[in-house]
């Protein structure tokens, strides 16, 4: 599995984590800097804090976006990969969008529901297309 990819799976499992203990995300990323057991990687961390700084938007787009769903109703794994699919798409220039979206649909196969992965797919997709709207 290439570092990028693992870096987005270990953001997932940090980002989880800290939504199931009622942490804040900040918090758990620095237990497990510190720990390092296993290492987390750089571009983990720049994702657990692009989460965070743009938690309110993303959370805002993916529920104005996410058709007959509120965010509280999705599952926590899915709403994690939407949060890294969604940060990765309007605020990590270096990764295109077909990227962003395709990681977090593999991310969706392999941690979350059968229907997640087309429900991860039409939801970035969705933002992806209003892209240049979302952010001006």
């Amino acid at each position: 599995m290439p570092a990028r990819a693992r870096a987005r799976k270990r953001a997932v499992d940090i980002l989880y984590e800290s939504e199931l203990r009622g942490r804040p995300r900040q918090t758990t990323l620095a237990e497990r800097v510190e720990a390092a057991d296993p290492p987390v990687p750089d571009y983990t961390a720049r994702l657990v804090e692009g989460v965070e700084e743009h938690s309110e938007r993303l959370d805002e787009l993916l529920s104005a976006y996410s058709q007959g769903w509120t965010l509280e109703r999705m599952a926590p794994v899915d709403r994690n990969i939407l949060r890294i699919g969604a940060f990765e798409l309007l605020y990590a220039e270096e990764v295109p969008d077909a990227v962003a979206i395709s990681e977090a649909v593999r991310l969706a196969r392999e941690l979350a529901s059968d229907e997640s992965p087309a429900f991860v797919n039409g939801l970035l997709a969705r933002l992806m297309e209003l892209k240049p709207t979302l952010l001006s």
